[in-house]
């Protein structure tokens, strides 16, 4: 064989092995969706911390005081637990040692404060036992589920949704995260909430009919939770009505105060 003719049958080689992998490939490279906009991640601080907290879910509990329960026309001796949620841009951040302007909402003319303790997951799961619900806590917040009464009322009456009384801008109020390896696990302590310096709420976490594990196990139930879920849980009675102008302090025992003014 002469060299022509074994550099024919290379050439010939090459092109039949560069033809059959033009035949493999896809015709054009599939470009990865890209997003239409940014929007961005929802997050609160934590204490002590450079890493933040990234918010999946907001859930919260209803009328899981008994006196609460009772003021909001319910039975708490027979009332299983509901929870309803906030969508995660209504949070509003209030960082610790100052008064932050909280913007009066439109539509309504009976605004109600609601002072809670919160509860952030770190993990979760469906069918979480009681006695493991605490394992999933990450830390805890001091928190306003703030409410369009008068909204949330009249959707009730008509047996309809009252979504739009709970779901709206800076609707969901929270200090920054304390980690439960510092804090330990709220099961006790009084929690209050004054307006321009006089109590309007005033009770023990204790005193909640649901616990914080109790809410978990019960809540992973219907969900699947997840690891940057959180839970407001519930608020003691006299919640009550501000307006323009009002200064509230929320206290917590074990966690720093927070403080709003309404604008």
């Amino acid at each position: 064989m002469t060299d022509l003719d074994r550099r024919t049958m290379l050439a010939t080689g090459a092109l039949a092995l560069a033809g059959a992998a033009t035949q493999s490939a896809p015709a054009h490279a599939e470009a990865a969706p890209k997003a239409l906009f940014p929007v961005p991640a929802v997050t609160i601080p934590i204490a002590g911390a450079a890493e933040v907290f990234q918010v999946r879910r907001i859930y919260c509990i209803g009328r899981n005081y008994a006196a609460h329960a009772i003021e909001r026309g319910s039975d708490p001796t027979r009332e299983p637990p509901f929870f309803f949620q906030k969508p995660t841009d209504a949070i509003q951040n209030v960082a610790v040692g100052i008064v932050a302007d909280h913007p009066y909402p439109s539509l309504t003319k009976n605004y109600h404060h609601e002072v809670e303790l919160v509860a952030a997951l770190k993990s979760g799961g469906s069918n979480i036992p009681a006695d493991k619900a605490l394992e999933h806590v990450y830390g805890y917040a001091l928190g306003l589920d703030m409410t369009r009464r008068d909204l949330q009322n009249g959707m009730a009456a008509e047996k309809k949704p009252w979504e739009i009384g709970k779901s709206f801008d800076h609707a969901a109020v929270l200090g920054p995260i304390h980690p439960a390896d510092k804090t330990g696990h709220f099961t006790q302590g009084a929690i209050s909430l004054a307006v321009n310096g006089t109590a309007r709420q005033s009770s023990d976490l204790k005193n909640m009919i649901w616990s914080v594990a109790e809410q978990i196990a019960k809540l992973s139930e219907a969900f699947e939770l997840k690891a940057g879920d959180i839970i407001y849980s519930g608020t003691p009675e006299n919640v009550g009505p501000v307006v323009k102008g009002d200064v509230l302090l929320c206290k917590l025992e074990g966690l720093p105060d927070m403080s709003i003014k309404i604008v």
